[in-house]
């Protein structure tokens, strides 16, 4: 726990100086604020943007900053260093995991406060986005462990935190995208996001789809940590 709380502050001193990783946390809520406030359209959904970018967040924040972080120290051989100062890599991913899920549970507060959500909504709608940023963390985690360096995380991260973000957005248009949207977490959360303050109570495929992927996601990272470590 001590090793892991070290890591936890340092890769929050580190995010402070990055800007690239910094931003990924912060750009989703204030755009969502932006569009809330700006954009009056009749007939449009409560919460509409809310709902929309808070996908987007959970979607790409935790997995492009967990393939960053971890590929860019890898790069540098600061990983290396922890490493020998007997971090253990689980210790090293937990901590690191640990700051980029809170971080990206502090927007999600914020998403909170903009769609005005209170007692069993608000938890409601942590918990949905918890589930969801989980996922993508552990995503993130995986393509961050298999790179070699931070433009191969680059490559692959940015086209399935892509795909994953607005698979929703492009559902609402077109049912043959909706057919392929709906084995993906992004679009269950969305649909849950949407069923709260309504009386649409929570499908079960909702919820089997989320923790599908989440146990995928799993196995993904645990496939990438036996075969390449974090050597």
């Amino acid at each position: 726990m001590k090793n892991m709380g070290i890591v936890f502050q340092k890769q929050g001193k580190d995010t402070v100086k990055n800007i690239t990783v910094l931003i990924q946390f912060v750009i989703y809520p204030i755009v969502a604020a932006v569009m809330e406030n700006a954009i009056q359209v009749e007939d449009l959904p409560e919460n509409f943007f809310v709902g929309m970018f808070a996908v987007m967040h959970i979607s790409m924040a935790p997995l492009s900053a967990m393939a960053a972080v971890i590929s860019e120290e890898k790069e540098k051989n600061t990983l290396q260093v922890l490493l020998y100062a007997n971090v253990k890599p689980m210790e090293y991913l937990c901590g690191v995991g640990g700051f980029v899920f809170g971080a990206c549970m502090a927007g999600s507060g914020i998403f909170a406060v903009l769609g005005g959500y209170a007692g069993r909504d608000l938890l409601s709608f942590l918990l949905i986005m918890a589930a969801g940023t989980l996922t993508s963390t552990l995503i993130g985690a995986a393509i961050g462990i298999w790179s070699r360096n931070q433009i191969t995380a680059t490559a692959i991260s940015m086209p399935v935190m892509m795909i994953i973000a607005f698979l929703p957005m492009l559902a609402m248009f077109n049912k043959n995208i909706e057919t392929a949207a709906s084995l993906v977490y992004s679009q269950h959360i969305q649909q849950l996001l949407n069923g709260l303050r309504t009386e649409a109570a929570a499908r079960p495929e909702n919820v089997i789809v989320i923790m599908i992927n989440s146990v995928m996601a799993a196995a993904l990272f645990a496939l990438a940590y036996r075969r390449k470590g974090l050597t």
